[in-house]
């Protein structure tokens, strides 16, 4: 299983997408336009990035998207899909930072085959910088969340949310911001979602007194780096 992140405007190729690597065992994540594609590689970690060289014109560019991440040092696989063919495009496309390219349209089980082959780079390629606050450890290339050393297992949206509070630890962030992040535009993105994510993901690192994820009244929450704040 992996977590990949798809980059991708069209509606029907969204669905088709989702549908079929989510049949594949993987955690998918889509977003429609580069702006977004940037904002979420800067805060959150993939295994794979399916990506769209056109995306809509009000955006950035798919290319675009790509060279900013390889700037920014990102290291983990990006497939490049488009309509391009022409050798001189591809060469564009693949000096630009893809590890891959496939033209459309395409057939998902090559689509499948590529994915699985970009999957097999050596662990070590991949950046492995594990988060560390008071006792929780979370590894973002494995997913791996531990507790005082022992290991717990979270729901792909409560993994989520954790990873970005330990990313921003002692930030506080409204309702609005932590659903805008992490649930975007969703239609399962409300106050109540956020609350059941908050309750699941504080039974599992026993945090039964809500110090470690703090409720800070009318304003928002915040994860605390010190316990003695």
């Amino acid at each position: 299983m992996a977590k990949i992140l798809v980059v991708e405007d069209d509606v029907n190729l969204i669905f088709t997408l989702s549908e079929f690597l989510g049949s594949e065992n993987h955690v998918v994540e889509v977003v429609k336009d580069g702006e977004e594609a940037v904002s979420r590689l800067s805060y959150f970690q993939y295994d794979l990035v399916v990506l769209d060289w056109n995306l809509p014109s009000t955006s950035v560019s798919g290319l675009d998207v790509l060279r900013q991440y390889r700037a920014r040092g990102g290291k983990i696989p990006v497939l490049l899909l488009t309509g391009r063919s022409t050798i001189s495009e591809k060469e564009v496309g693949l000096d630009s930072g893809a590890d891959d390219y496939l033209t459309k349209p395409f057939h998902l089980k090559e689509l499948a085959a590529r994915i699985r082959a970009l999957l097999r780079r050596p662990a070590d390629t991949l950046p492995s910088n594990t988060l560390k606050v008071q006792n929780i450890e979370l590894d973002p290339v494995s997913k791996k969340v531990t507790v005082n050393g022992a290991r717990i297992h979270l729901l792909p949206r409560d993994y989520s949310l954790l990873e970005f509070f330990m990313r921003h630890p002692d930030q506080v962030f409204s309702n609005e911001a932590l659903l805008e992040r992490v649930w975007h535009s969703e239609s399962e993105a409300t106050a109540e979602a956020l609350r059941s994510s908050l309750k699941r993901i504080r039974s599992k690192i026993m945090d039964v007194d809500c110090k470690l994820i703090e409720n800070i009244p009318k304003v928002g929450y915040r994860l605390k780096s010190n316990a003695g704040d």
